[in-house]
C-alpha cells in the first residue's frame, strides 16, 4: 500500500489489532457472539432507513440495498432485514421523527450522528464490530465519527474536495497552468474575465452549502473552524485574512459572476461548470463525471493556498449507525460487519462516485485503472480534514454559517464583523453542549 494515502500509523493500527483479534479468535467479534436471530431461537427483524444517492432519480440505491440484504439474508438465515430509502432532502428528518416517536430503526444510514450519540441512543462502534473491520476506517473518518473520545459514527462513504477547472476556456483564454497559489488563481480569474467567462471562480456561499465552501477556503488559508484544543475559532486572523482577501481580490473585482457569492448554490454552480460556464470552481468526484458528460474538460488541482497547495484539503462523510432501542446489538453488528465487506463497499462507491471509508478497499480502488480518475481524490482523503460533525452544536453553527458566511464577502464589508458574529454563535452553540 502506498504511504501517501495509508499512514504507518494506520498500518500497525490495522494489522495489530487484526492480529489480536485472531490470536484470542475473535475475528467474528461481538457481533458473531452466540446465535443470531433473538434469544429465543425466533426470526430477527432490523429496519434500516437509507438515503437515496442516485443522482438521476432512479433506483439504483434500492438496488444496491436489495442486493446486499439478499446476500446478507442468505448467510444469515435468523436474521431479517427491512430497507426504507429515502431523498437526502427527508432522511434526516425522517429519522428524527420515528426516534421522538420511540421507533427507532436498528440502522440508520444518515448525515449526522452526534446528537443522538449525545442522547445514549446509539451502540459505540466496539460494540457493534468485529475488531478487523472497526481497525479498518480511515484514520481521518474514526476522529470525525467520535463523540467525545467513543466511536459511534460508522463512516459509510467518503469524498474530498478538490479545485476544478475547465481545460477549454482555460487554454483559450490563455492560462498556460493551473494555479498553486493565491495570486495565480486571482491572475487567471481575470483571464478568464478578460475572455468573457461568465464565471471565472465560482464561489458559492449561499444557504445550499456554503458551510463547506467555507471550510475549504478556511483550510487552504491556515485556518479553520477549530483551534488546537478543540473549539470553534471562526474569527481567528487566519480566517479574517482569508475572507477579506476573497473580498478584495475576487469578488470586489467581479470575478465571481454575475450572482453574489451569497446567493449562489453549490447545485445552481455544479450546474454552470458543466454548461461550460465556470473556468474555476471546488469539486467532488460527482460533478467530474457529470461535466465530462457534457463534453467538459475538467481539470483537477488541489486548492491552492496563500504560497503554495492548502495544507489540508477538506473530506465529507456520510454516516451509518446502530440504535440501541430494540436491543439487536448482535443481529446489527453482523449486518454493518457484511456492509463493511471490501466487495460491498467498492460496489456503493465505485456506482456513486464516491470514496470508499475503509483501508483496504480505497488500496484497491486506488490499483484499480477504471477507478483512475478518482486517484487525486482518494490520495487526499488520509490526510483530510473534517467537519467538526462530531460536536452537537455543529448543526447550529454550520446553519449559522449557512445564514451568514456569505456577507463576509460583499464588497466593502466589514470581513471582520461577520466572523465576529458567528464567532460569538459558535461559542454560545458550544457552551450548551
Amino acid at each position: 500500500m502506498s504511504k501517501r494515502w495509508v499512514t504507518a500509523v494506520q498500518r500497525r493500527r490495522f494489522l495489530g489489532l487484526a492480529a489480536a483479534a485472531t490470536a484470542l479468535g475473535l475475528t467474528a467479534g461481538l457481533s458473531g457472539c452466540g446465535t443470531l436471530g433473538g434469544d429465543g431461537g425466533g426470526d430477527v427483524t432490523l429496519k434500516l432507513v437509507a438515503a437515496d444517492y442516485d443522482l438521476s432519480g432512479g433506483d439504483s440505491t434500492k438496488k444496491y440495498w436489495e442486493g446486499l440484504v439478499t446476500a446478507f439474508e442468505a448467510k444469515n438465515p435468523g436474521v431479517k432485514v427491512q430497507v426504507q430509502i429515502e431523498s437526502w432532502n427527508d432522511v434526516d428528518r425522517k429519522v428524527a421523527e420515528l426516534v421522538k416517536a420511540g421507533e427507532a430503526p436498528d440502522i440508520a444510514q444518515i448525515g449526522a450522528y452526534a446528537d443522538y450519540a449525545a442522547a445514549e441512543q446509539l451502540y459505540a462502534a466496539d460494540e457493534l464490530l468485529s475488531i478487523p473491520v472497526q481497525a479498518n476506517f480511515l484514520a481521518p473518518l474514526v476522529d470525525a465519527g467520535e463523540y467525545k473520545r467513543t466511536q459511534y459514527g460508522l463512516p459509510f462513504v467518503a469524498s474530498t474536495r478538490l479545485m476544478f477547472y475547465n481545460e477549454d476556456l482555460f487554454e483559450e483564454a490563455g492560462v498556460d497552468k493551473a494555479p498553486t497559489t493565491w495570486a495565480e488563481l486571482a491572475a487567471a480569474a481575470k483571464k478568464l474575465d478578460k475572455k468573457g467567462v461568465t464565471y471565472p471562480f465560482a464561489l458559492p456561499l449561499g444557504p445550499e452549502e456554503a458551510q463547506a465552501e467555507t471550510m475549504m477556503w478556511l483550510l487552504s488559508g491556515g485556518g479553520g473552524y477549530i483551534d488546537g484544543a478543540g473549539h470553534y475559532d471562526l474569527d481567528s486572523e487566519a480566517n479574517l485574512d482569508t475572507f477579506e482577501w476573497l473580498r478584495d481580490n475576487l469578488v470586489a473585482k467581479g470575478l465571481t459572476g454575475p450572482t453574489a457569492p451569497g446567493e449562489l448554490n453549490r447545485k445552481e454552480a455544479f450546474a454552470a461548470f458543466a454548461r461550460g460556464e465556470v473556468g474555476m470552481l471546488n469539486g467532488h468526484p460527482s460533478l467530474m463525471q457529470e461535466a465530462a458528460k457534457k463534453g467538459v474538460k475538467v481539470g483537477k488541482v488541489p486548492l491552492p493556498g496563500v504560497d503554495g497547495k492548502a495544507r489540508a484539503t477538506m473530506g465529507v462523510a456520510d454516516w451509518i449507525m446502530g440504535f440501541r432501542q430494540n436491543g439487536h446489538r448482535k443481529e446489527i453488528g453482523a449486518f454493518l460487519d457484511f456492509v463493511f465487506d471490501d466487495k460491498n463497499v467498492l460496489k456503493f462507491a465505485g456506482d456513486n462516485d464516491l470514496l470508499p471509508a475503509t483501508v483496504t478497499a480505497s488500496a484497491a480502488m486506488q490499483a484499480d485503472p477504471e477507478s483512475a480518475e478518482l486517484r487525486e481524490f482518494l490520495e487526499a482523503l488520509p490526510e483530510s480534514q473534517l467537519p467538526p460533525v462530531g460536536k452537537t452544536s455543529w448543526a447550529q453553527v454550520s446553519s449559522n454559517v449557512k445564514k451568514d458566511i456569505g456577507k463576509a464577502v460583499e464588497p466593502g464589508a466589514k470581513s471582520s464583523d461577520v466572523l465576529a458574529r458567528l464567532a460569538r454563535q459558535a461559542a454560545a452553540a458550544e457552551s450548551s453542549e
